[in-house]
């Protein structure tokens, strides 16, 4: 793996390595412009001394003095060769710095290596007494420069720059590494620690040592310090569990129906809308059940008072009639709130099965209408808005009963999420009509319609106006693909501000086997007015 650490070290490596190399470029560059310039030098310096020296001894024909001259001028090693030309005998004089160094007659062989520079030589007779004598041409001068030297200076420098490099990376990984630790180490036990508290037991893991008196040492004594308020958490948490499950006992009896009917209802929690149902049945249910246990629980104490009365003293007119008041009273109370408790268990009963079997069968779709609008009574009794439902009895669909509950749930919610506001009274209309072998559903309400600007857009997918409130943005697009894909139906809407929105429903009373639907674009030609 590569550690912080090692990136770390490779970045600081990096960096001065880059630095340095800039450097050592510019260096690189200047030293060769002041050896270049120094060489120029040397180069226009020999030239200007033998075309000052050479021409009287060429004049002359003083080969010796021309020798003495060459040899003179070939001490910098710059210089490989100079060789001397005559006008009239061709190579007068010469000499070649040899492989060993030394120096060594020029003959009629090849070039000598190098750069040649020629330069003229001009014989003027400054003694003469004649000044009509012009300067005469006597001959030229061949020198050749060697740029040996240079690139073993540049070479020799690139060398050094390249091991300073090298040898400064070293001593910096060396001090990253010592430097480094000193921070790594802590954070290591502190990872360890940190697992250890993650994989295994709090009671199993050990503090980490806090002699550090700098900031990770901070840092290790806030770990501890979590760790021992985990401790101390955990502690209360199994403790409140304890007693959780000692008052789970103690009631376990009398919450089995309740228990039961909560099952039931949470195998449908798959589906969005009967999730937001649950709290509220529970709730409703828990009120009968919690009042038959009571006047149970009032009939038993009666029915011991009588026991202990017919053991001891015996009975009384009184006592008697006392316990058939109570009785009755208990009974009653019992066999109402049975009865309540029941037909609330009925009406969700058969939407949850059908949601969550995906079966298909014949059903009426007043009276299946009617036990959805009884399962969405928890949602609707807190809310001021009123449903009515127009539907002919006779109506029978060959369908997906549990589909269909779906879409009838997230539209009504829907509307009552986005239709009105809270506390605003209204209501929403449900009717239905029977048009040859298609049912045309309607679902309206009065309340403040949908904006023009995103009328086109209710039916994609996650899009909601009530984003950060709730909102998920697809129980419409559930209710779109229900319809068009699963039914093989179509769905239009119409609204105007101020005035409702309007909902219409088209689908085969008897669904194909394979629905092949033509998708149509929500909200586009729709040919119903928006409800007023």
């Amino acid at each position: 793996m590569f550690s912080i650490q090692n990136r770390l070290k490779l970045l600081f490596v990096v960096i001065v390595t880059l630095v340095l190399a800039i450097s050592g470029s510019y260096t690189q560059y200047s030293l060769g412009k002041d050896l270049e310039a120094s060489n120029q030098r040397l180069r226009q310096g020999v030239l200007t001394r033998l075309q000052i020296s050479l021409p009287s001894a060429l004049w002359d024909l003083d080969k010796s003095k021309v020798d003495s001259i060459v040899e003179a001028e070939m001490l910098p090693p710059e210089v490989v060769s100079i060789r001397v030309y005559d006008t009239s005998v061709g190579l007068f004089a010469g000499k070649m710095r040899a492989v060993n160094g030394q120096l060594v007659a020029v003959d009629q062989a090849p070039e000598p290596p190098g750069v040649p520079v020629e330069a003229t030589l001009v014989f003027q007779d400054g003694g003469s007494a004649s000044a009509s004598i012009k300067p005469v041409s006597v001959g030229k001068v061949v020198i050749n420069f060697s740029r040996a030297q240079i690139d073993e200076a540049l070479a020799s420098e690139l060398m050094r720059k390249v091991a300073e490099v090298l040898l400064l990376d070293i001593f910096l990984v060396l001090a990253l590494s010592l430097s480094l630790r000193m921070v790594f180490e802590p954070l290591k036990q502190l990872r360890d620690g940190l697992f250890d508290l993650a994989t295994r037991g709090t009671d199993d893991v050990e503090e980490l040592p806090e002699n550090r008196r700098d900031e990770l040492g901070d840092v290790i004594r806030g770990f501890n310090q979590i760790q021992r308020r985990l401790k101390s958490t955990i502690l209360r948490i199994r403790e409140a569990e304890d007693a959780a499950r000692r008052s789970a006992q103690q009631t376990a009896q009398a919450l089995t129906d309740l228990r039961q009917t909560q099952e039931s209802l949470l195998q449908a929690e798959r589906l969005a809308s009967l999730g937001s149902l649950v709290a509220g049945v529970a709730h409703e249910i828990n009120t009968p059940v919690g009042i038959a246990l009571t006047s149970a629980s009032v009939l038993k104490a009666a029915t011991d008072d009588i026991q202990a009365a017919v053991d001891t003293t015996g009975l009384k007119k009184s006592d008697i009639m006392r316990y058939l008041d109570t009785a009755s009273e208990s009974a009653r109370l019992i066999m109402n709130n049975a009865y309540r408790a029941a037909h609330l268990i009925h009406s969700f009963k058969q939407i949850a099965v059908d949601q969550t079997s995906e079966a298909r069968r014949p059903f009426g779709l007043k009276e299946y209408i009617e036990e959805i609008v009884s399962s969405l009574q928890p949602k609707l009794k807190k809310t001021p808005i009123r449903l009515a439902l127009n539907c002919p009895p006779e109506i029978v669909l060959d369908s997906y009963p549990g589909a269909f509950a779906q879409v009838i749930t997230n539209l009504t919610l829907n509307c009552c999420e986005h239709a009105f506001e809270v506390d605003t009274p209204g209501e929403i209309q449900i009717s239905a009509r029977l048009d040859g072998d298609v049912v045309e559903l309607h679902v309206k309400d009065d309340g403040k319609g949908i904006a023009p600007d995103v009328l086109d857009r209710i039916f994609d997918p996650f899009f909601t106006t009530r984003r950060g409130q709730g909102g998920t943005g697809l129980g419409l697009n559930i209710v779109y693909n229900l319809i068009v894909k699963q039914f093989g139906g179509t769905i239009a809407v119409a609204s105007t501000l101020g005035q409702g929105t309007h909902f219409t429903l088209r689908i085969p009373r008897i669904t194909p086997m394979e629905a092949e639907p033509e998708p149509l674009h929500p909200a586009a030609g729709s040919q119903v007015r928006a409800s007023t």
